[in-house]
């Protein structure tokens, strides 16, 4: 991927579009399920890292534009899932709650892994068909 204007802008969109939709996704998980372990940001990970391996496997496939790809994946992608907030609400964990912490920190980084592996697998298999 090269740097340009048009790839440029669409990252933006799709990180301005992949905020909010976190954003809106962790008040109503939050809302629904209130735990001491931040179970938005677990579910919101997990599922973008389903969505990631999907995309890698569509993409080894197809050859999407960067403009498209740019979108995708470091703009929508990149700015639904978050590392920062994993980080810091493990580490307020870890502080208070330490099991909760742990389970935090192994959920997350097991279960990123896994949902990535099952979305490229899934589309690999469903690409192969066609």
């Amino acid at each position: 991927m090269t740097f340009n204007f048009s790839t440029a802008i669409a990252v933006g969109i799709g990180g301005f579009l992949g905020a909010i939709l976190r954003f809106y996704i962790s008040i109503e998980i939050s809302r629904l399920y209130p735990h001491s372990i931040p179970l938005s940001t677990l579910f919101i990970n997990i599922t973008g890292s389903f969505i990631m391996g999907i995309f890698v496997a569509i993409f080894l496939h197809f050859t999407p534009s960067d403009t498209l790809k740019g979108f995708l994946t470091i703009g929508f992608l990149g700015a639904l899932t978050t590392y920062s907030t994993f980080a810091i609400e493990s580490y307020t964990l870890l502080q208070n709650h330490f099991y909760y912490g742990v389970l935090n920190i192994f959920a997350n980084a097991i279960g990123t892994i896994i949902s990535v592996a099952i979305g490229y697998k899934i589309a690999s298999k469903l690409l192969s068909y066609s």
